[in-house]
């Protein structure tokens, strides 16, 4: 695993990706900061991470679609493969090279708050959490991205895909504002949703009864669930809309909010999409 988060750190910073998204990072930092709390004079240094987050949609893209895609594509991917360390250790080195690369502008940020003080009434804890709540974002939208780039051999689409991803996690807070909140709108939703996840699981077992089978459980379950009482229904699909959204977990944090369950919801994305990760390039590797 140190093998290659070495190798990974040197792809990042010999060419341009690590600088560009050190460079993005501070920039956007800083011009959140200027109007917030120079300009506006805000003493809420939390407010410019808020403003700041938005970068991600941009930044995440570029530092992750090449991580594996590329390795794809160029067939050295069978490089790795061939090293005495599971795919877990891996995908942990891929990781863990992404994010100390997004850490590392962040050693840049941490002074700011402290240098506002000197000339405001700046609260520093919430914004030394509202700091550690940016990071956790961008490791969640990390581990997102390196799996959207898993599952295909083109850094142009790995990147549009995550850009799109990203996006819709930026707006989703918005979309369930304007998402139906009747029982039988959050049924179909659900349902939608269900058969999704199950030709993702065709696509990465190549098992259409897995898949099939997955599809057709949890229809039945979700079917007879409205059945037995629609009422549990209503309003179902725009909450679960909030409550997946990893920017939503973030502004718990800009409100000063330090809940150590958003710190296990976050841990638990990153997870997520490191497993199916793994798995996506455990499919190849046998294949």
């Amino acid at each position: 695993m140190t093998a290659v988060f070495r190798h990974e750190i040197r792809l990042l910073f010999s060419g341009l990706t690590g600088y560009v998204y050190g460079a993005f990072s501070l920039f956007f930092v800083a011009v959140y900061m200027m109007y917030y709390n120079l300009s506006a004079a805000y003493a809420n240094f939390e407010f410019a991470l808020a403003g700041a987050s938005f970068a991600f949609i941009i930044t995440i893209p570029i530092l992750t679609m090449r991580i594996i895609a590329e390795e794809k594509k160029q067939k050295t991917d069978q490089l790795l493969y061939s090293l005495p360390i599971s795919t877990t250790q891996i995908v942990m080195g891929k990781f863990l090279a992404v994010f100390v690369t997004s850490i590392i502008p962040m050693c840049f940020v941490v002074f700011y708050p402290l240098i506002l003080a000197n000339y405001g009434n700046l609260y520093l804890p919430t914004a030394f959490g509202a700091m550690f709540g940016y990071v956790m974002t961008a490791a969640a939208l990390m581990a997102m991205g390196i799996f959207i780039s898993s599952v295909t051999e083109s850094q142009p689409m790995a990147a549009g895909i995550c850009f799109a991803a990203m996006l819709l996690n930026y707006y989703m807070v918005t979309l369930a504002e304007y998402a139906t909140s009747s029982a039988y709108g959050s049924l179909i939703a659900l349902i939608v949703i269900e058969v999704i996840i199950a030709l993702l699981i065709q696509h990465m077992t190549r098992n259409s009864v897995l898949s099939q089978g997955v599809a057709i459980v949890a229809v039945i379950a979700t079917a007879g669930t409205y059945i037995y009482n629609s009422d549990w229904f209503v309003g179902l699909f725009p909450k679960i809309l909030e409550n997946i959204s990893v920017y939503e977990r973030f502004y718990e944090f800009v409100d000063g909010i330090f809940d150590y369950t958003h710190v296990v919801y976050f841990i638990s994305v990153i997870a997520f999409f490191l497993f199916l990760t793994v798995q996506s390039l455990e499919k190849r590797r046998y294949n």
